[in-house]
């Protein structure tokens, strides 16, 4: 049986790790460096690495953070924030990227999963979804979670993984930093329609909640947080050997 994986997810703004509530209020935690070695060193299976403003801001994602973090950390590294084009995808990788998570650039231009599944190849192709609730259906925002585009979430992930994508990560915006529980309705309409790995992000706040995760939809991949982790509410090495001991498959140290 192959192993769930857990993912802590460094949002990075100015050069730090920051967090927020619904994508919103956002606050300062702590130096992108210091957590990625630390979180290399306490047992997470990957590492994910947002820069959050990029695509808001019109910008390229920060490289020289980027770098310093690739060479801290000895776990898949998976990078996103300001990806557009595939030229894009090929600068991230040789700062040590493993992955490249793609969100507003595919929505711009969905063509861009493919063409840089054909080049790099789909195990690198991340589709990073923000999705909120709006009047009772599941909806696609961009820039951070401040744009509802109008599309509606499962057909156009649905897409890019016929494009090309080979993960997605699915990040609610109704449950981000709230902390009880992950979205496990709009998680199992998303496993119900692809079959490459689905990362579950948004709303964790104990263990308990990612056993529940796990149990009640086991095609999940990877349960993702950050102020769990950020914050010492959760020790990974903790979490891991609870959820092997609830007879989910872990790598434990």
């Amino acid at each position: 049986m192959i192993t769930k994986r857990i993912i802590p997810c460094l949002d990075v703004r100015d050069g730090r790790v920051v967090k927020g509530v619904n994508f919103e209020g956002i606050r300062d935690v702590s130096s992108p460096v210091d957590l990625a070695r630390y979180y290399s060193e306490a047992g997470a299976d990957e590492l994910v690495f947002y820069d959050i403003t990029a695509s808001a801001e019109g910008r390229r994602l920060f490289t020289d953070i980027l770098t310093r973090v690739a060479h801290e950390i000895f776990i898949p590294l998976s990078v996103g924030g300001g990806i557009n084009t595939v030229d894009d995808f090929d600068r991230v990788l040789k700062c040590g990227a493993d992955k490249v998570s793609v969100n507003s650039g595919a929505i711009k231009n969905p063509a861009l999963v493919t063409e840089a599944a054909l080049k790099y190849g789909d195990q690198c192709v991340v589709l990073s979804a923000d999705i909120k609730r709006v009047d009772g259906m599941f909806m696609v925002f961009a820039k951070g979670g401040r744009e509802n585009t109008g599309m509606e979430a499962i057909s156009w992930i649905k897409r890019c993984v016929e494009n090309g994508a080979g993960e997605v990560v699915v990040n609610s915006i109704d449950t981000d930093g709230v902390k009880e529980g992950f979205d496990l309705e709009m998680l199992q309409a998303v496993c119900d329609a692809v079959d490459v790995p689905v990362i579950a992000s948004g709303g964790a706040g104990c263990i308990g909640d990612f056993t529940t995760l796990f149990k009640r939809i086991p095609k999940v991949s990877a349960g993702l947080a950050a102020s769990i982790f950020h914050f010492g509410e959760v020790a990974i090495s903790d979490l891991k050997k609870e959820l092997a001991a609830e007879g989910i498959p872990m790598r434990v140290l």
